[in-house]
């Protein structure tokens, strides 16, 4: 793979990213805040469609530097951002807005319900995507340590309407055992203007079928004895720790059937204020199965718990071994935000308030045994209904002369409501007994300011700063078994977070950026006070203190209208860091977040892009290089000088669209991600087995002709080679996918 680095990196040192104007499109007014304060990446609406084999939202981020959406299937719901310092259990590190409006479920920082609400934008009315590489700006929260993801969508300003259909089609195999996974999808837009105001409507509907999310392991005993019932039909491996296991069966196989609707009004007060609204409504529908391995010969049925006996070893199967991996969970989530923008000569200002729920979230589980569980019986109801968050922020911009004065006020609160139900039927009873809860809130005031002084024609220095107010509060956890009832204390803190930025124009079209920034990310309210059981555990704890990142980042850039090359040298280092890990707690596998002492990050990475660098031939991608490291941790001195969980050492990425006829566009892409660590000690030796983190090297191919300005289609294969590796989960393996979009 060394080769194979070298020779992106020597590719990559004589390319450079073209952002293509999107037509006949109005787009919100940026955010006040446009200082040079740090590195940006950035996609547009044409690039996305001819490149990317895209049904959500978030395949739209796949090959930018450094990034990685934990997407494991089509419609995957938990699909959190990693970034170059960050895992993908550190969802919390980073921000993710459409139009101003926050996507990012900061309720958590995990990758399950703390991934960000893709859902609630439609892929076709994406205009662009910009992500800003550290928390370099003060007009983000200390929750930008990793990046900000600004996606910023379109509104007509004519009649216009799309229509769009995809399928996909993967064959998964592990483990011996075999699965066809299919996944399609309809949508379509319509919008229009009427004079001042403008109106946009959207509807998407994706049915799909994933792979196995989990497997069904026990571990091997050391001795052999004659107990138990005969059974056939186990496949032998390593669990991530290297002990010998007998996989048992197939969990979490997924079937949802998802539907999105979005709404959008503008309307122009006056030539420079625009009222802005967007709702939307997701609803999702999942129903998780099992298959079990395992046979009786003399009955022919398949076992799924008892006593057993596999190649001269007592097995015993809990009745709950294959529980977790099956469940019915629905989704029907609502979101409303509310922009008031102006603009007018050297004055611009935004005002953005927004409010999403959890409307219903509940999710059934039963707690016997297979068989007989398949049609009932027993088991839990957990509902997250009332969950959600509020944010309002006000900003505003001034051009002084040689100065860009910016300043804004931020709020937000987040609630945490987590209960769950003891019921007589997992599939169609009612709530019974209450048998454990999570509530509790978080607040956020802040204030920000920050000054972009052109010193000379060339150099510009911006330094900035936030004041954050945090407060959790009204923490309960309650359970029945162990017997628990606890009314957590409060807590507080104050943080400031200074923030500094040097650009130097030596040469056009060359610069130098020196960028330096602290932030403070603060504990979520999942984080203090929630409790999970299933699938993964999760253990809070109301202790957790702040973390506290300095970042600094050395940037040279060269652009041009056709291309650009960066090159940046970056350092983080953090103290009280906040890590998800994962280990066994009790005979489980959970997880659960520390305060870490001292992490420390750094590294390089060359990203690049050029049109053209052949006739006809468009060339863009990135390497990076992280050492990121547990520095000190005195809880467990084994983690220090161990990589961190889930950041490799290695990504890498190149992506080639030649277009040979007018437009037909043929796309072949590479990504590369060198070894994973699931935990901050290296315990896990074994890459590629269930709950292990191994590394993988995926080729992605597309072609997209446009018959006329009506019709295009697309055909493309996900990972063309089949790599077949996991990231805690096995991820998705050859996909063959096919798509048709027309608009009028």
């Amino acid at each position: 793979m060394s080769n194979t680095l070298r020779a992106s990196a020597l590719l990559l040192a004589f390319t450079a990213a073209p952002v293509r104007a999107a037509e006949d499109i109005v787009v919100t007014a940026p955010k006040a805040d446009t200082a040079p304060t740090t590195t940006r990446a950035t996609i547009d609406a044409t690039t996305i469609a001819e490149r990317i084999n895209l049904v959500n939202t978030e395949d739209a981020f796949k090959y930018l530097p450094s990034l990685l959406v934990r997407k494991r299937h089509i419609g995957d719901t938990q699909a959190p951002l990693a970034t170059r310092t960050s895992g993908v259990g550190s969802s919390a590190r980073s921000l993710i807005y459409a139009d101003g409006a926050l996507l990012s479920a900061l309720i958590g920082n995990n990758n399950s319900t703390a991934s960000p609400r893709w859902s609630l934008v439609a892929p076709e009315e994406i205009a662009r995507i910009d992500v800003l590489y550290g928390p370099f700006s003060a007009a983000y929260p200390g929750n930008s340590i990793g990046a900000v993801v600004s996606i910023t969508t379109r509104l007509p300003d004519r009649l216009e309407a799309t229509i769009n259909a995809s399928s996909s089609f993967s064959q998964f195999s592990y483990y011996g055992h075999s699965r066809s996974v299919p996944a399609k999808q309809i949508g379509g837009t319509i919008g229009d203007r009427f004079g001042r105001l403008a109106l946009f409507a959207a509807v998407d509907h994706v049915d799909s079928t994933g792979q196995p999310l989990s497997y069904i392991t026990a571990t091997q005993p050391a001795g052999s004895s004659p107990i138990g019932t005969p059974i056939t039909g186990s496949v032998p491996a390593l669990n991530r720790t290297g002990a010998a296991i007998r996989v048992l069966g197939e969990g979490g196989i997924e079937h949802q059937v998802q539907d999105r609707f979005k709404l959008k009004a503008a309307y122009d007060l006056t030539p420079g204020i625009r009222l802005t609204y967007a709702g939307a409504l997701f609803l999702s529908d999942t129903h998780a199965g099992v298959q079990s391995y395992l046979g009786n010969p003399a009955s022919g049925d398949s076992a799924y718990a008892g006593s057993f006996n596999i190649d001269g070893r007592a097995y015993t199967v809990a009745a709950s071994a294959f529980d977790a991996g099956l469940y019915n969970h629905f989704e029907r989530d609502s979101s409303h935000a509310v922009t008031l923008d102006g603009t007018g000569g050297a004055l611009n200002w935004r005002i953005v308030a927004t409010r999403f729920r959890f409307d219903h979230d509940s999710q059934r589980t039963p707690t016997g045994a297979l068989p007989s569980a398949f049609t009932g019986g027993a088991g839990t109801i957990t509902r997250l209904d009332g969950t959600g968050w509020e944010t309002f922020d006000a900003s505003l911009s001034y051009h002084a002369g040689p100065q860009l004065l910016s300043a804004g006020g931020h709020i937000d609160r987040f609630t945490l409501a987590s209960n769950r139900y003891a019921t007589a039927d997992w599939l169609n009873g009612s709530e019974g007994a209450l048998n454990l809860r999570s509530t509790g809130r978080t607040r956020t005031a802040a204030l920000w300011a920050q000054d972009a002084w052109t010193i000379a024609p060339t150099l510009t220095l911006t330094v900035g700063g936030r004041m954050e107010w945090w407060r959790a509060y009204d923490g309960v956890n309650f359970s029945t078994a162990p017997a628990v009832s606890v009314q957590q204390p409060a807590r507080d803190a104050a943080k400031l977070s200074p923030k500094a930025a040097l650009a130097w124009n030596f040469v056009a079209p060359w610069t130098v950026r020196l960028s330096y920034g602290e932030a403070y990310r603060f504990p979520t309210v999942s984080e203090l006070y929630q409790v999970v059981t299933s699938p993964v555990a999760a253990i809070p704890d109301p202790s957790l203190k702040p973390e506290h990142a300095r970042s600094a980042e050395l940037a040279i850039e060269r652009g041009s209208v056709h291309g650009n090359i960066r090159l940046s040298f970056f350092g983080e280092w953090i103290t009280n860091a906040l890590i998800s890990q994962s280990g066994l707690i009790g005979g489980n596998i959970s997880t659960f977040v520390q305060n870490v002492d001292r992490t420390r990050a750094r590294g390089v990475e060359l990203a690049a892009a050029q049109d053209d660098l052949i006739r006809n031939v468009d060339v863009s991608g990135s390497v990076t290089y992280a050492d990121a490291i547990t520095a000190r941790d005195a809880a467990l001195p084994a983690a220090e000088g161990k990589l961190l969980p889930q950041v490799p050492r290695w990504r890498a990425t190149i992506v080639t669209t030649w277009r040979p006829l007018y437009g037909l566009s043929l796309t072949a892409t590479a990504r590369y991600a060198s070894r994973n660590w699931a935990t901050i000690d290296h315990s896990d030796t074994v890459q590629e087995t269930y709950q292990g983190f191994g590394h993988y090297l995926v080729a992605d191919l597309r072609a997209r002709i446009e018959v006329d300005r009506h019709l295009a289609l697309g055909l493309g294969v996900d990972n063309v080679t089949n790599d077949r590796y996991f990231l805690f989960h096995p991820f998705p393996q050859r996909t063959f996918h096919a798509d048709v979009s027309w608009k009028l």
